[in-house]
């Protein structure tokens, strides 16, 4: 249970942090600094637990690695219910300290979860928004599987991963949030209603088809280096 616990610790972290962000400092660091808090986060867990699970905190970078053929089905299965309860307890977490302040609820300031549609940030779309998260959630996966691979200088890795994702929030929170990660989705979206769970399955499926389709290329060779 090793990894698994090292996955559950990984995405709390990624969840509390960046979710926590938006929830508690959004109005002062504004999207920019909600980014950097995201990739911050993943970098952070990527040096430090990276050597025991991989740090993947994300069932579609557990899926892009399961369809390259770097883990089997139930260790992807057992890392998917490590993410989500990670993703759970941060988010319960976020909403117990956000009550403590008299001005929040809930149901008006959220807990940083995803979305799309009238009412919600920039008012994309659902096709805008599966559309950008499997793109998105491709090249995600696409620069983990790169960086993580044998020929790839370990050092950067987490770096890399870590300034990726802070570059794909810059660009997607306006339309969805950034999800590129279905854990985080749920976590947030099983506590702020029905619109939130309503939307869900775009933010659990097109993530999950993005990491499949970057495994599915880095299994060609189109994107891995030469053994």
């Amino acid at each position: 249970m090793r990894r698994e616990i090292a996955e559950v610790i990984g995405t709390f972290t990624l969840v509390f942090f960046g979710c926590g962000s938006a929830v508690f400092m959004g109005a002062e660091i504004g999207m920019l600094g909600i980014s950097f808090a995201f990739g911050l986060a993943v970098m952070a867990m990527a040096y430090s637990i990276g050597h025991i699970s991989g740090a993947h905190l994300n069932p579609a970078v557990s899926m892009g690695m399961k369809i390259a053929g770097k883990m089997t089905s139930s260790e992807m299965i057992r890392y998917w219910i490590a993410q989500t309860v990670g993703a759970i307890i941060a988010a319960l977490a976020i909403m117990i300290i956000a009550q403590g302040n008299a001005d929040y609820a809930v149901a008006t300031n959220g807990l940083g979860q995803n979305g799309y549609g009238a009412g919600y940030l920039g008012e994309y779309n659902i096709t805008s928004a599966v559309l950008f998260e499997v793109i998105a959630t491709f090249l995600f996966v696409t620069v983990i599987l790169g960086a993580t691979q044998k020929n790839a200088p370990a050092a950067m890795a987490g770096l890399v991963i870590g300034l990726t994702l802070v570059v794909i929030h810059l660009v997607g929170i306006n339309i969805t949030g950034t999800s590129v990660n279905p854990a985080r989705s749920i976590g947030p979206a099983l506590f702020t209603g029905s619109k939130s769970l309503m939307q869900l399955p775009v933010f659990i499926i097109a993530p999950l088809i993005g990491g499949a389709l970057a495994g599915l290329v880095f299994r060609m060779g189109i994107t891995r280096a030469e053994d």
